[in-house]
């Protein structure tokens, strides 16, 4: 099961290196305002969900703890980071807040589940 757990780990980690690269990418459109959502970063963030969802899953079927709060904080910002990503991923230009609020909830997002123990 740790072998398992391990894999799922790293497709999480590549999830958000994905929607966090993605947003990384853009920093300079982002400046001048021609901003986009790129694919990579919808599909970094769907990677993340399912993931973290299955791993939620996997740790609670081989008996580890859980902390319930913080998951449902985790899933709770990487919900909102996926609404806003899907509804304007078609839109050639994102407005600066909102693209700038993406990649700040994706830091914390980042954050939550480094230092929350």
């Amino acid at each position: 099961m740790d072998v398992l757990i391990n894999v799922f780990v790293g497709l999480h980690i590549i999830g958000i290196a994905s929607l966090l690269g993605g947003f990384l990418t853009q920093m300079k459109a982002m400046g001048a305002g021609t901003a986009r959502f790129t694919p990579a970063m919808l599909h970094g963030a769907l990677t993340m969900l399912v993931t973290g969802v299955l791993l939620v899953g996997f740790r609670e079927m081989d008996g580890g703890t859980v902390n319930h709060i913080k998951i449902g904080v985790k899933l709770a910002v990487l919900f909102v980071i996926l609404c806003l990503v899907y509804v304007k991923r078609d839109e050639e230009r994102v407005d600066k807040a909102l693209f700038g609020t993406v990649g700040a909830l994706t830091v914390v997002n980042i954050f939550v589940a480094v230092l929350w123990r």
